[in-house]
Protein backbone atom coordinates (compact mmCIF):
# COMPACT_ATOMS: atom_id res chain seq x y z
CA UNK A 1 0.00 0.00 0.00
CA UNK A 2 1.25 3.49 -0.85
CA UNK A 3 2.30 5.65 2.11
CA UNK A 4 -0.11 8.54 1.56
CA UNK A 5 2.02 10.90 3.65
CA UNK A 6 4.66 10.88 0.92
CA UNK A 7 2.14 11.94 -1.72
CA UNK A 8 1.16 15.25 -0.15
CA UNK A 9 2.57 18.39 1.37
CA UNK A 10 0.23 20.28 3.65
CA UNK A 11 0.09 23.17 6.08
CA UNK A 12 -2.47 24.87 8.30
CA UNK A 13 -2.99 28.15 10.14
CA UNK A 14 -5.63 29.31 12.59
CA UNK A 15 -6.16 32.79 14.05
CA UNK A 16 -8.78 34.42 16.27
CA UNK A 17 -9.07 37.35 13.86
CA UNK A 18 -9.25 41.04 14.66
CA UNK A 19 -12.56 41.13 16.56
CA UNK A 20 -13.09 37.90 18.51
CA UNK A 21 -11.43 37.42 21.89
CA UNK A 22 -11.09 33.65 21.54
CA UNK A 23 -10.53 31.21 18.69
CA UNK A 24 -13.28 28.61 18.44
CA UNK A 25 -11.83 27.02 15.29
CA UNK A 26 -9.75 23.83 15.23
CA UNK A 27 -7.96 21.91 12.51
CA UNK A 28 -6.26 18.58 11.96
CA UNK A 29 -3.50 17.49 9.57
CA UNK A 30 -2.93 13.71 9.46
CA UNK A 31 -1.21 12.93 6.14
CA UNK A 32 -0.33 9.35 7.08
CA UNK A 33 -4.02 8.70 7.62
CA UNK A 34 -5.03 10.67 4.52
CA UNK A 35 -7.11 13.12 6.56
CA UNK A 36 -7.32 16.91 6.79
CA UNK A 37 -10.05 18.75 8.73
CA UNK A 38 -11.24 22.22 9.70
CA UNK A 39 -13.98 22.82 12.29
CA UNK A 40 -15.71 26.02 13.37
CA UNK A 41 -17.28 25.84 16.82
CA UNK A 42 -20.33 27.72 18.04
CA UNK A 43 -21.90 28.28 21.41
CA UNK A 44 -19.99 31.09 23.07
CA UNK A 45 -18.27 31.15 26.47
CA UNK A 46 -15.55 28.74 25.21
CA UNK A 47 -18.19 26.11 24.32
CA UNK A 48 -17.55 26.49 20.59
CA UNK A 49 -13.87 25.85 21.16
CA UNK A 50 -14.75 22.70 23.10
CA UNK A 51 -16.99 21.45 20.29
CA UNK A 52 -14.48 21.94 17.48
CA UNK A 53 -11.65 20.49 19.59
CA UNK A 54 -13.81 17.47 20.41
CA UNK A 55 -14.21 16.74 16.69
CA UNK A 56 -10.49 17.04 16.06
CA UNK A 57 -9.60 14.92 19.09
CA UNK A 58 -11.83 12.06 17.97
CA UNK A 59 -10.72 12.22 14.34
CA UNK A 60 -7.07 12.20 15.41
CA UNK A 61 -7.58 8.55 16.50
CA UNK A 62 -8.53 7.44 12.97
CA UNK A 63 -5.29 5.51 12.41
CA UNK A 64 -4.25 3.87 9.14
CA UNK A 65 -7.12 2.53 7.06
CA UNK A 66 -6.92 -0.60 4.91
CA UNK A 67 -8.91 0.90 2.03
CA UNK A 68 -10.76 4.03 0.98
CA UNK A 69 -14.14 2.65 2.19
CA UNK A 70 -12.48 1.76 5.51
CA UNK A 71 -11.12 5.31 5.80
CA UNK A 72 -14.57 6.79 5.26
CA UNK A 73 -16.11 4.34 7.76
CA UNK A 74 -13.50 5.27 10.37
CA UNK A 75 -14.11 8.96 9.74
CA UNK A 76 -17.88 8.65 10.15
CA UNK A 77 -17.49 6.51 13.28
CA UNK A 78 -15.26 9.13 14.96
CA UNK A 79 -17.59 11.90 13.88
CA UNK A 80 -20.54 10.11 15.49
CA UNK A 81 -18.51 9.70 18.68
CA UNK A 82 -17.73 13.42 18.69
CA UNK A 83 -21.39 14.24 18.05
CA UNK A 84 -22.48 12.13 21.03
CA UNK A 85 -19.90 13.73 23.33
CA UNK A 86 -20.87 17.26 22.27
CA UNK A 87 -24.53 16.43 22.90
CA UNK A 88 -23.63 15.28 26.40
CA UNK A 89 -21.72 18.49 27.07
CA UNK A 90 -24.67 20.53 25.79
CA UNK A 91 -27.07 18.69 28.09
CA UNK A 92 -24.85 19.25 31.13
CA UNK A 93 -24.48 22.97 30.38
CA UNK A 94 -28.09 23.50 29.38
CA UNK A 95 -27.08 25.24 26.15
CA UNK A 96 -26.76 24.23 22.53
CA UNK A 97 -23.19 23.99 21.30
CA UNK A 98 -21.86 22.55 18.10
CA UNK A 99 -19.43 22.87 15.24
CA UNK A 100 -19.21 22.83 11.49
CA UNK A 101 -16.76 20.44 9.88
CA UNK A 102 -15.16 20.15 6.46
CA UNK A 103 -12.83 17.25 5.75
CA UNK A 104 -10.66 15.90 2.97
CA UNK A 105 -10.00 12.15 2.84
CA UNK A 106 -7.43 10.85 0.36
CA UNK A 107 -6.30 7.33 -0.46
CA UNK A 108 -5.37 5.18 -3.45
CA UNK A 109 -5.62 8.04 -5.95
CA UNK A 110 -9.10 9.05 -4.81
CA UNK A 111 -10.38 11.89 -2.66
CA UNK A 112 -13.58 12.43 -0.73
CA UNK A 113 -14.94 15.65 0.71
CA UNK A 114 -17.31 15.40 3.68
CA UNK A 115 -18.92 18.34 5.42
CA UNK A 116 -21.65 19.84 7.59
CA UNK A 117 -22.22 23.58 7.87
CA UNK A 118 -20.49 26.40 6.02
CA UNK A 119 -16.82 25.51 6.35
CA UNK A 120 -15.66 24.76 2.82
CA UNK A 121 -13.49 22.46 0.74
CA UNK A 122 -12.12 23.70 -2.58
CA UNK A 123 -10.19 21.95 -5.33
CA UNK A 124 -7.73 23.96 -7.40
CA UNK A 125 -6.81 22.07 -10.58
CA UNK A 126 -5.02 23.33 -13.70
CA UNK A 127 -5.35 26.89 -12.43
CA UNK A 128 -9.12 26.75 -11.88
CA UNK A 129 -10.98 26.53 -8.58
CA UNK A 130 -14.10 24.48 -7.81
CA UNK A 131 -16.00 24.47 -4.53
CA UNK A 132 -16.36 20.79 -3.63
CA UNK A 133 -18.61 21.38 -0.63
CA UNK A 134 -22.03 23.03 -0.69
CA UNK A 135 -22.91 25.32 2.22
CA UNK A 136 -25.54 24.18 4.69
CA UNK A 137 -26.97 27.65 5.34
CA UNK A 138 -30.32 29.38 5.11
CA UNK A 139 -28.97 31.77 2.49
CA UNK A 140 -27.63 28.93 0.31
CA UNK A 141 -31.06 27.29 0.39
CA UNK A 142 -32.58 30.57 -0.84
CA UNK A 143 -30.03 30.74 -3.65
CA UNK A 144 -30.69 27.12 -4.59
CA UNK A 145 -34.43 27.83 -4.82
CA UNK A 146 -33.81 30.92 -6.93
CA UNK A 147 -35.38 33.19 -4.28
CA UNK A 148 -32.28 35.41 -4.19
CA UNK A 149 -29.22 35.82 -6.37
CA UNK A 150 -25.67 34.93 -5.33
CA UNK A 151 -24.93 38.67 -5.32
CA UNK A 152 -27.81 39.32 -2.90
CA UNK A 153 -26.62 36.41 -0.74
CA UNK A 154 -23.34 38.18 0.05
CA UNK A 155 -25.17 40.83 2.09
CA UNK A 156 -28.24 38.82 3.20
CA UNK A 157 -29.00 39.54 6.90
CA UNK A 158 -29.13 35.86 7.90
CA UNK A 159 -26.27 34.69 5.65
CA UNK A 160 -24.40 33.18 8.61
CA UNK A 161 -27.27 31.00 9.87
CA UNK A 162 -26.27 27.38 9.30
CA UNK A 163 -28.73 24.51 8.88
CA UNK A 164 -26.49 21.55 9.76
CA UNK A 165 -23.72 21.08 12.31
CA UNK A 166 -22.24 18.51 14.65
CA UNK A 167 -23.89 18.43 18.07
CA UNK A 168 -26.98 20.55 17.47
CA UNK A 169 -29.61 17.92 16.61
CA UNK A 170 -30.39 14.30 17.47
CA UNK A 171 -28.64 12.93 14.40
CA UNK A 172 -26.11 14.08 11.82
CA UNK A 173 -26.29 14.04 8.02
CA UNK A 174 -22.92 14.33 6.36
CA UNK A 175 -22.76 15.33 2.71
CA UNK A 176 -20.17 13.59 0.57
CA UNK A 177 -18.46 14.13 -2.77
CA UNK A 178 -15.64 12.11 -4.28
CA UNK A 179 -13.35 12.05 -7.28
CA UNK A 180 -9.94 11.17 -8.67
CA UNK A 181 -6.78 12.96 -7.56
CA UNK A 182 -4.52 14.43 -10.26
CA UNK A 183 -0.85 15.33 -9.79
CA UNK A 184 -0.60 18.99 -8.85
CA UNK A 185 -4.09 19.21 -7.36
CA UNK A 186 -4.40 21.61 -4.44
CA UNK A 187 -7.19 21.25 -1.87
CA UNK A 188 -8.10 24.22 0.32
CA UNK A 189 -10.14 23.84 3.49
CA UNK A 190 -11.36 26.97 5.25
CA UNK A 191 -13.80 28.19 7.86
CA UNK A 192 -16.17 31.03 6.98
CA UNK A 193 -13.72 33.53 8.47
CA UNK A 194 -11.70 32.97 5.29
CA UNK A 195 -14.50 33.13 2.74
CA UNK A 196 -16.06 36.21 4.36
CA UNK A 197 -13.03 38.27 3.30
CA UNK A 198 -11.30 36.44 0.44
CA UNK A 199 -12.78 35.56 -2.94
CA UNK A 200 -12.56 32.20 -4.65
CA UNK A 201 -10.30 33.77 -7.29
CA UNK A 202 -7.90 34.99 -4.60
CA UNK A 203 -7.84 31.54 -3.00
CA UNK A 204 -6.98 30.02 -6.39
CA UNK A 205 -4.28 32.60 -7.02
CA UNK A 206 -2.57 31.87 -3.70
CA UNK A 207 -2.80 28.11 -4.21
CA UNK A 208 -1.37 28.38 -7.73
CA UNK A 209 1.50 30.71 -6.90
CA UNK A 210 2.95 29.32 -3.69
CA UNK A 211 3.46 26.21 -1.60
CA UNK A 212 1.02 25.32 1.18
CA UNK A 213 2.74 27.28 3.96
CA UNK A 214 3.26 30.47 1.94
CA UNK A 215 -0.27 30.26 0.51
CA UNK A 216 -1.82 29.83 3.97
CA UNK A 217 0.13 32.78 5.30
CA UNK A 218 -0.78 34.93 2.28
CA UNK A 219 -4.50 34.21 2.67
CA UNK A 220 -4.40 34.78 6.44
CA UNK A 221 -2.69 38.13 5.90
CA UNK A 222 -5.44 39.19 3.48
CA UNK A 223 -8.14 38.27 6.00
CA UNK A 224 -6.48 40.26 8.79
CA UNK A 225 -5.82 43.24 6.51
CA UNK A 226 -9.54 43.31 5.68
CA UNK A 227 -10.75 43.34 9.26
CA UNK A 228 -10.79 39.69 10.30
CA UNK A 229 -14.34 39.79 11.67
CA UNK A 230 -14.35 36.11 12.64
CA UNK A 231 -11.95 33.35 13.57
CA UNK A 232 -10.17 32.05 10.48
CA UNK A 233 -8.65 28.67 9.78
CA UNK A 234 -7.01 27.54 6.53
CA UNK A 235 -5.51 24.21 5.53
CA UNK A 236 -3.85 23.65 2.14
CA UNK A 237 -3.02 20.22 0.76
CA UNK A 238 -0.99 19.86 -2.42
CA UNK A 239 -0.72 16.62 -4.36
CA UNK A 240 2.88 16.09 -5.41
CA UNK A 241 3.54 15.97 -9.14
CA UNK A 242 6.46 14.54 -11.09
CA UNK A 243 8.61 17.56 -10.25
CA UNK A 244 8.30 16.69 -6.57
CA UNK A 245 9.51 13.12 -6.93
CA UNK A 246 12.87 13.89 -5.34
CA UNK A 247 11.17 15.11 -2.16
CA UNK A 248 10.58 12.49 0.51
CA UNK A 249 8.99 14.27 3.45
CA UNK A 250 5.66 16.12 3.64
CA UNK A 251 5.50 19.55 5.19
CA UNK A 252 2.86 19.95 7.85
CA UNK A 253 2.22 22.37 10.62
CA UNK A 254 0.64 25.66 11.50
CA UNK A 255 0.00 28.04 14.29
Amino acid sequence: MTDVALLFESFGVSHQGCVRQTNEDSYLIEPRSGLWVVADGMGGHDAGEIASACIVDHLATIGIASSAPDLRARFEDRLRQAHAEIRQISAKRGVTIGSTVAALLAMDGKFAGLWLGDSRLYLVRDGSIVQVSHDHTEVQELVDRGAITPEEARSWPRRNVITRAIGVSDDIRVDFRQGDIHPGDVFVLGTDGLTAHVSDAEIASAANSAGPQAACEELLAKVLERGGTDNVTIVLVRMRGARDSAETKPSEGGR
